[in-house]
């Protein structure tokens, strides 16, 4: 049965696509079958997988409206072991057309009852926000990892979204879990970085992974090629991050060095 880990934060710009994308990548290149679920409607981790949302007949908003399967809405990504249910800007009209709906916060959950043991794992984009489609892949899902910028406002917000994921505990989703935090755009030449990274660590009572995510710029460089790191530079300081947060994630402890 396939574990269903969602990657939130409700602040923008911190790394959940890239976390999504490229951690899926390297599970699935390690030879575990991946589902990489694209609940933002800015799509970028459809495209970051190799995927032109333009020539997209159905995409995760019709299959939440339930105008389409999940097999008309699968599609293959650059990666062997990696497929998608893809997302375009059509969703951002998701949350008003789902008002009306049935257990709304369970659509995504009952979509996932019958397919997730097809997958090892399966990986939730989420938008950066906490909206209903984020509560949606909360409630479907065992854990959450959260991407988390060491920059100043890092906290900001954090606390908010431990208690939703709480709160979704609680009324929806009784084993959810906190996965853990992994640190993104990382710069150790900075004592900014290592401040954050130690005030989380007093703040925060939760797991977080040894492996922290440089700031790169082949990192940056590879969605505009639509490929994850490991397919576009897997020699970089990125990729070889990145492969690191997988195993932990796997329970592999090795772990190479930057």
């Amino acid at each position: 049965m396939g574990k269903v880990i969602a990657i939130a934060n409700q602040k923008g710009g911190v790394g959940k696509t890239t976390t999504t994308t490229n951690l899926a990548a390297y599970i699935a290149q390690k030879g575990n079958r991946v589902l990489v679920i694209d609940i933002d409607p800015q799509g970028n981790a459809t495209s970051g997988l190799g995927i032109k949302k333009d020539s997209l007949d159905n995409t995760v908003y019709e299959m939440i409206l339930g105008e389409c399967t999940f097999e008309d809405c699968l599609t293959d990504s650059v990666v062997e072991n990696l497929q998608v249910l893809p997302s375009d800007v059509d969703l951002a009209g998701a949350e008003i057309d789902m008002i009306g709906l049935d257990k709304r916060e369970h659509i995504l959950k009952e979509i996932l009852k019958t397919k997730k043991k097809n997958y090892d794992y399966v990986i939730i984009d989420c938008p950066p926000s906490l909206n209903v489609l984020t509560v949606n892949a909360m409630t479907a899902a065992d854990s959450v990892i959260v991407p988390i910028q060491c920059e100043y406002y890092a906290l900001e917000g954090l606390a908010q979204l431990v208690n939703t994921i709480e709160l979704i505990k609680k009324r929806l989703n009784k084993k959810l879990e906190i996965e853990g935090v992994v640190f993104t755009m990382f710069d150790s030449r900075t004592n900014l970085s290592l401040e954050v990274v130690e005030t989380v660590k007093e703040n925060l009572n939760q797991k977080i992974y040894r492996t922290m995510i440089p700031r790169n710029v082949r990192l940056a460089e590879a969605p505009s090629f639509g490929l994850p790191i490991s397919k576009y530079d897997p020699k970089s300081t990125g990729a070889i991050a990145y492969n690191n947060l997988a195993n932990e994630v796997l329970g592999i402890d090795t772990l190479e060095d930057l």
